[in-house]
């Protein structure tokens, strides 16, 4: 019972990998829309499983829309109106730039909603966040400095009360996450940015949007290696 449950583990780890690797394939146009995939002995060549993996991997973006399986004509290329790959994944081709400018427009209205719907509950997880951040930022340990910074953010989006703008702030959170590791190699940003972030969060607390929405604007861009 042991071997088969592990191999049934195996042989869905190596769909999704192959699921994994067609996205990408069908995001960068190696296949059109309204064109017919390799053949499946083709498939299994091409990515080194077995034609059980091939066929689970086909079900799976068939189900997402993504393919079309025509019985005895093969597997196509759906036509599709938006992204045809998940957005963790698009997110990882993006340039710094341009995750930048989705990050501030993100956090305008962000910030704006959560001066608006934000409860004492929600203050008091942003001011421990801040208040980590700092002592961190000057104990100089820049790994927690990051962390709470972040997660100082997220908790404004959670006070937003907007369940799809938390969740996408979160998804850009992971990448942001990684281009601060890159770009800050000591706690002297995250200190002279202090005092911003508790202006946004005063602007929060007192329920003002407007002075919300410009604080978030005036916050350094990690895009230029200031941000925090």
């Amino acid at each position: 019972m042991t071997n088969k449950t592990n191999y049934q583990l195996q042989r869905l780890n190596l769909a999704d990998a192959v699921v994994s690797k067609l996205q990408q394939q069908l995001s960068l146009g190696a296949y059109q829309p309204g064109e017919k995939l390799p053949s499946e002995p083709e498939l299994m060549e091409q990515f080194g499983v077995g034609r059980s993996t091939i066929r689970e991997a086909i079900r799976i973006l068939a189900n997402t829309g993504l393919l079309s399986v025509r019985q005895g004509s093969g597997t196509y290329v759906e036509v599709q109106n938006g992204i045809s790959e998940p957005l963790t994944q698009r997110l990882k081709r993006a340039t710094t730039r341009d995750l930048d400018e989705v990050r501030v427009l993100l956090e305008v209205k962000i910030a704006e909603k959560a001066a608006l719907h934000r409860t004492e509950k929600d203050i008091e997880k942003m001011k421990a966040f801040l208040q980590r951040r700092s002592e961190a930022a000057i104990a100089g340990d820049t790994e927690e400095a990051i962390r709470n910074d972040i997660q100082f953010h997220i908790s404004i989006a959670e006070a937003s009360r907007n369940d799809i703008l938390t969740d996408l702030y979160k998804t850009f959170a992971e990448q942001i996450n990684k281009h601060f590791r890159e770009v800050h190699r000591d706690t002297a940003t995250f200190i002279s940015s202090q005092r911003l972030h508790e202006s946004l969060l005063e602007s929060i607390i007192e329920q003002d949007p407007q002075k919300a929405m410009f604080w978030t604007t005036k916050i350094p861009s990690p895009s230029n290696g200031t941000g925090g």
